[in-house]
């Protein structure tokens, strides 16, 4: 339970679905509902969750295969993790991802997204099968919407105040929710001028990227404002130090936490939910979509 000082209780609107749908290789999703499930899948040995239990090739398909049984409708790969830490060439990164998925895409028919801010790996994926480009840097490599347009693969734009790696220790906004949702609305733009088409585009408000955890947890609470942008909204919220923070919990106590935030952003409208706990986060949006569809 909350102690004294901690948020107000979050209250999930009443408004009605967007209609939504999203694009990935040759299926369309209709959005309208339910959430997809985005099933995390490091191959890093410095991962802030897992410390790099699935960088080796086999505990890393164990893991795939677990969130596939699971539930999972994609599979995100990263070969590097977001924040600070030991510097990451991009041979490096592209011998950490590409086999791999390219294995994936042949064990699992569950669509795959590599985790990338650099166009040539996000390139090199979608060659063996890669149908998403999820980035947090907000497409800072100029060629990456290019790459993701010819390919014809669809694309996270991610918000994040200054860069992936680089510690941002006291991010100051005038109003986040206002700010992060200008930024957005230019990124998805952007994509669409540069031909990546409107069903192919996912915003992400990246909680934690730059945020303190009072300003992740507005933009949670703002989840209907992001949607209303008119793409579908990506939800990384599992396990996030913001969570802790706010809640006294431990990387290891978070799964309830975790949850509820993907309730509630679900009600809220987000309609991708990235998470490391895919049955359970399933079993929530199935729920939720059951309701929302009743309604």
């Amino acid at each position: 339970m909350p102690g004294p000082g901690a948020p107000a209780p979050l209250t999930p609107t009443d408004a009605a679905p967007l209609r939504q749908s999203l694009t990935l290789g040759d299926a369309t999703y209709d959005l309208t509902h339910r959430a997809l499930v985005m099933g995390i899948l490091n191959r890093t040995p410095d991962s802030f969750y897992d410390r790099g239990a699935t960088f080796a090739l086999d505990a890393f398909f164990e893991r795939a295969e677990a969130l596939a049984e699971a539930g999972a409708d994609i599979l995100d790969v990263g070969g590097v993790k977001a924040g600070p830490g030991d510097y990451v060439g991009e041979d490096e990164e592209l011998d950490r991802v590409v086999g791999a998925i390219e294995a994936l895409v042949r064990r699992f028919d569950v669509p795959v997204s590599v985790d990338t801010w650099r166009a040539s790996v996000a390139r090199a994926s979608y060659r063996v099968g890669a149908v998403m480009g999820n980035d947090i840097s907000g497409f800072g490599d100029p060629d990456y919407l290019a790459v993701a347009a010819e390919a014809g693969a669809a694309v996270v734009a991610t918000h994040i105040r200054l860069a992936p790696r680089v510690a941002d220790p006291d991010p100051h906004y005038d109003d986040v929710v206002a700010e992060v949702a200008a930024f957005l609305a230019e990124r998805a733009e952007r994509a669409l001028a540069a031909g990546v088409g409107a069903d192919r585009i996912v915003v992400d408000a990246g909680l934690d990227l730059g945020k303190t955890a009072e300003q992740s947890l507005a933009l949670l609470r703002a989840s209907d404002t992001l949607s209303g942008l008119g793409y579908p909204l990506l939800l990384s919220a599992s396990n996030k130090t913001f969570l802790g923070v706010l809640y006294d919990l431990a990387i290891g106590e978070r799964r309830e936490a975790s949850l509820i935030a993907a309730a509630l952003g679900t009600t809220l409208g987000c309609r991708i939910l990235r998470v490391h706990d895919v049955a359970g986060t399933r079993r929530v949006a199935e729920v939720l979509a059951a309701i929302s569809a009743a309604r």
